[in-house]
């Protein structure tokens, strides 16, 4: 991965991945980062249905990489993890999502990299359970130029932009958590 060398690039500011300590320069976390099981609306109402984490294992799950990511979810979710290996491995994140909105499985996904998807119905969350990560995306510059009203400014707007995205996810969560316990209490 390349990162931007401020000293001999002519860049004002960057945006990196990691847990947010690197010498020299000024870090401001983006957005808070989480991982969580996302799958198209179409998926998410098919017959099978997904009414409890194990319901998963119904359905191919998509990984990042390795396997390692779905059983810590499992296991935090309180499900058996039985069959667990199954679905394809995928080596980029876009492929990640972009398979999950085709309906070919259920991904884990980061919230930054999942958002817009989410806000715009393209995917679903069909359970609250997360893992918080401990890498974020971080806005980055040298300290020396961290106070630049170019930088701030831009910074500022770089914020308020994961702020919305943030907010706007918060109320799709919360709608849908009551419409589902509004149709659980129906079916009782």
């Amino acid at each position: 991965m390349h990162h931007v060398d401020f000293a001999r690039e002519d860049v004002d500011l960057a945006i990196r991945h990691g847990a947010g300590n690197w010498l020299g320069l000024d870090a401001v976390n983006l957005c808070a980062e989480e991982l969580f099981p996302v799958c198209s609306p179409a998926l998410l109402r098919s017959p099978r249905g997904i009414h409890s984490p194990d319901d998963v294992l119904q359905f191919p799950l998509l990984h990042l990489n390795d396997r390692r990511d779905w059983s810590r979810w499992l296991e935090a979710a309180g499900a058996s993890g039985e069959g667990l290996l199954h679905g394809p491995i995928l080596n980029h994140a876009s492929m990640l999502i972009d398979a999950a909105i085709d309906g070919q499985g259920i991904a884990l996904a980061r919230t930054a990299l999942a958002a817009a998807d989410l806000i715009n119905g393209r995917l679903m969350r069909p359970f609250q359970t997360r893992l918080a990560l401990k890498n974020t995306y971080w806005i980055v510059c040298p300290k020396a130029t961290s106070a630049l009203p170019k930088i701030v400014k831009f910074r500022d707007w770089l914020l308020a932009e994961a702020a919305a995205d943030a907010q706007q996810l918060d109320r799709i969560r919360t709608k849908r958590a009551s419409a589902r316990v509004e149709g659980s209490a129906l079916v009782g």
